[in-house]
C-alpha cells in the first residue's frame, strides 16, 4: 500500500516536470508557443522591456538636461538685434545722423535742430555678456541641478530593484500556481480512484449509500480546487508577461524551481543600518535636504552685488547699405540697497530645508519599520516553513493508513474523508510557506536597498 501515494520528496521533485508538460500540452491545444525562462532572462526581459524603466529614463535625461541648463549660466551670451525705425524726433534725427556718419556744419542750424525732416536708420547690433559674479545664483542652480542627477539616478535604482522584487514575485508565482495545480490534480485523481473503490463496495452491499455520496461530494470539492488551481495558472501567467513587459502573447515556462532553499540573513539592527545607508529612496530625501540648503545659499547671495561684462558692436545705416560702424566694451556692477523681499525669501529658504530634514527623518522611521516588519515576516516564513515541512509526509501516511483501515473495515469513512483533507492542506501549506519563504527573502533585501541582482535564488 505505501506505493500507492509518491513520498513528498518525489513529489516536489515530479513538479516542474509535470507542470512543464502540462503547460507545453496546454500551450500546444492553444496554438500558441512556449518558451523556457530562467530567472536572470526575466529579470533582463523585465529591466528591458518594462515601461517603468522607460519612465525612469526619461527621469534621467530630464535632470542631465536641467544640469546641462544650469551650466550654461555661466558661459558667455551673445544676442543679434536689428531694428528700423523711421522719425523726425529732433533728438534721433540728431543722433542718428551721427551714427550713419552723415552730419555735417548744415545740421546745426537752428531750424534743421528743432523742426528736423524726417529720416530713417537701420541699426545692427552684435551684443557680447559675460557673467562674472552672480551672487551665488547660478552656483547654487548648478549645484541643484547636479544633486537632481543624483537622485534621479536613485530613482533608477529604487525602480530597478522594485522590479526585481516584482519579477521574484510574478516568476515563482507561476511555479506556485503550476505546482498546487498539480496537487489538485493529484487529489482529484485520488478521489476518483476512491469514489469507484467506494461504488464498488456499495454494489456489493459492504457500505451504505451515505458513505458513496459523501465521498462523491469529497470529489466535488477537489474538482473545485483543481479548477481554481487552473484559474489561478492563469492569471500568474499573465502577471508574470505583465511583468517582463511582454505582450508577444507567448507562454513563458519558468525553468527554474520552487525547491528547498535556505537563505541566510543578518541581525535586524544590521538590516536597519544597510537600509539607512544603501535605500534609495532615503538617500533621495538626504539630497533634498542638500538642495534646500542651496536655496538659502541663493537667497543670502541677495545681498551682494552682481558684476557683468559687456561688449557691443553696432552699426547704423539709412538703407542697409554702407553706413556708419561703433563699439562699446564695459562692466556692470549692479547693488540692491533696498529689496525688502530679501529676508522673507531667506526665511522660505530656511523653512524649505527644515520641512525636508523633517521629511528625512520621516522617510527614516519608515525605513525602520518596513525593515522590521520584513525581518518578522521572513523569520515567521522560516518557522512556518520548517513546521509544515514535516506535516507533509505525516499527513500522508496517516491518510493511507485511514484508506487501509477502512478497506478492512476498521474505521469509517469520514477519518478517510478527513485524512485526506489534511494530506492535500498540508501539500498546498508547504508550497504557499515556501512561496512565502522565498518572498519574505527579496522583500528583506528590498527594503533594506540591497536587491541588486538575484543570484541568491539560484546559486
Amino acid at each position: 500500500m505505501a506505493s500507492e501515494k509518491p513520498s513528498w520528496l518525489r513529489v516536489v521533485l515530479m513538479i516542474p516536470l509535470v507542470a512543464s508538460l502540462s503547460l507545453l500540452v496546454r500551450a500546444q491545444q492553444s496554438g500558441l508557443p512556449v518558451q523556457g525562462l530562467s530567472l536572470e532572462q526575466a529579470v533582463q526581459m523585465a529591466l528591458t522591456n518594462n515601461p517603468i524603466i522607460d519612465a525612469a529614463q526619461s527621469g534621467q535625461s530630464l535632470a542631465a538636461s536641467r544640469l546641462a541648463e544650469a551650466r550654461a549660466a555661466r558661459l558667455p551670451s551673445v544676442q543679434f538685434s536689428e531694428s528700423f525705425t523711421h522719425s523726425n524726433n529732433p533728438v534721433f534725427v540728431f543722433g542718428s545722423l551721427l551714427e550713419q556718419g552723415r552730419f555735417g556744419p548744415q545740421n546745426f542750424a537752428i531750424d534743421a535742430l528743432n523742426q528736423p525732416g524726417s529720416i530713417s536708420n537701420f541699426r545692427s547690433s552684435l551684443n557680447l555678456r559675460v557673467p562674472v559674479f552672480n551672487r551665488f545664483q547660478v552656483a547654487s542652480k548648478i549645484r541643484q541641478a547636479h544633486l537632481g542627477t543624483e537622485q534621479a539616478d536613485l530613482q533608477r535604482t529604487a525602480m530597478e530593484q522594485q522590479l526585481r522584487f516584482q519579477v521574484v514575485q510574478a516568476y515563482y508565482g507561476v511555479l506556485i500556481a503550476q505546482a498546487r495545480k498539480q496537487v489538485a490534480d493529484e487529489a482529484v485523481a485520488s478521489a476518483e480512484a476512491d469514489v469507484k473503490r467506494i461504488r464498488d463496495f456499495h454494489e456489493q452491499g459492504t457500505v451504505v449509500a451515505s458513505e458513496l455520496l459523501s465521498m462523491e461530494v469529497q470529489l466535488a470539492e477537489l474538482k473545485q480546487q483543481q479548477i481554481q488551481a487552473v484559474g489561478d495558472t492563469a492569471a500568474a501567467q499573465a502577471a508574470l508577461n505583465t511583468v517582463l513587459g511582454d505582450s508577444s502573447g507567448i507562454d513563458r515556462e519558468p525553468t527554474g524551481q520552487l525547491e528547498d532553499r535556505r537563505f541566510e540573513i543578518p541581525s535586524l539592527d544590521h538590516l536597519v543600518q544597510a537600509a539607512l545607508k544603501e535605500r534609495p529612496d532615503y538617500r533621495e530625501a538626504e539630497l533634498d535636504s542638500s538642495i534646500r540648503e542651496q536655496d538659502i545659499r541663493a537667497a543670502k547671495g541677495q545681498y551682494l552685488p552682481d558684476l557683468n561684462l559687456f561688449a557691443n558692436f553696432g552699426q547704423s545705416t539709412r538703407d542697409l547699405s554702407g553706413g556708419s560702424s561703433d563699439f562699446a566694451i564695459g562692466a556692470s556692477l549692479t547693488f540692491n540697497i533696498f529689496d525688502f523681499g530679501r529676508t522673507p525669501r531667506i526665511d522660505q529658504a530656511v523653512a524649505g530645508r527644515q520641512a525636508a530634514d523633517a521629511q528625512k527623518r520621516r522617510k527614516g522611521d519608515e525605513v525602520r519599520l518596513e525593515v522590521v516588519k520584513a525581518y518578522h515576516y521572513y523569520q515567521a516564513a522560516e518557522e512556518r516553513l520548517n513546521v509544515v515541512s514535516g506535516a507533509v509526509e505525516q499527513a500522508a501516511e496517516a491518510y493511507r493508513i485511514a484508506k487501509d483501515r477502512h478497506g478492512v473495515g476498521l474505521t469509517t469513512l469520514t477519518e478517510v474523508l478527513r485524512a485526506q483533507t489534511a494530506s492535500v492542506r498540508a501539500r498546498m501549506n508547504v508550497l504557499g510557506a515556501r512561496y512565502d519563504y522565498y518572498l519574505g527573502f527579496a522583500q528583506t533585501l528590498l527594503v533594506t536597498g540591497q536587491l541588486r541582482d538575484l543570484s541568491a535564488f539560484v546559486n
